[in-house]
């Protein structure tokens, strides 16, 4: 199988590319100024689960979990992302990540996961996958990709789907990788307060410096 990676000006459904890389690719398209980037769509992902068996390592450590054993599913956790370091990309993958990631300008970029079950109108999975800044070099984002992958069987995220009624089959996980900013002030700006959800106020936390903090 072939995967096509994405610009960030093309069209795309949740189920292609996930919520966040959704969201960017609109405001690109509307002409709001996005960092130059692509998108590794969720194909690949899949791609890479059956590829490497990973579907029954999932299986196997999810059935010994209960959504509120914190131990149990951080042990699930660690078999299923260790078994996902062991995988191979798909054929063709790795080169065309350093063809697209040489197209930027090989500068530094971010990498960041862009789930399916993301930024949907009732449910939350803000900061529950991984996000890697100032990746430099074509093995460097290989390795990024894998993170964010990976990612999506963190614990928490395991536990947040479990109780929230989505099934761990229809998961899947897009990856963002845009050039960096650079930034002396990050933030967000809510456009309704997120404690009390009042619609007639806005809140933003902001940071000097890139977002990590």
């Amino acid at each position: 199988m072939t995967v096509e990676l994405l610009p960030l000006t093309a069209k795309a459904t949740l189920e292609e590319v996930g919520g966040k890389a959704l969201n960017l690719m609109r405001m690109a398209r509307a002409g709001f100024p996005v960092p130059s980037g692509f998108v590794v769509p969720t194909d690949a992902y899949r791609a890479f689960v059956a590829q490497n068996g990973l579907q029954a390592v999932i299986a196997r450590a999810l059935a010994e979990a209960a959504p509120d054993a914190p131990f149990a599913l951080e042990a699930a956790s660690a078999r299923i992302r260790e078994a996902f370091y062991r995988g191979q990309l798909p054929a063709g993958l790795p080169e065309a990540l350093e063809r697209a990631w040489r197209d930027l300008g090989a500068s530094p970029v971010a990498v960041r996961s862009s789930a399916t079950a993301e930024d949907l109108p009732d449910l939350s999975f803000a900061g529950q996958q991984e996000t890697y800044l100032n990746v430099v070099g074509a093995e460097a984002l290989q390795q990024a990709v894998l993170g964010c992958w990976a990612s999506l069987w963190t614990a928490r995220a395991i536990g947040y789907r479990a109780r929230n009624g989505i099934p761990h089959e229809e998961a899947a996980l897009a990856v963002v990788v845009q050039q960096m900013v650079p930034a002396d002030v990050s933030g967000v700006l809510f456009t309704a307060n997120p404690l009390t959800g009042r619609r007639t106020e806005t809140v933003i936390e902001a940071t000097l410096g890139l977002g990590e903090a």
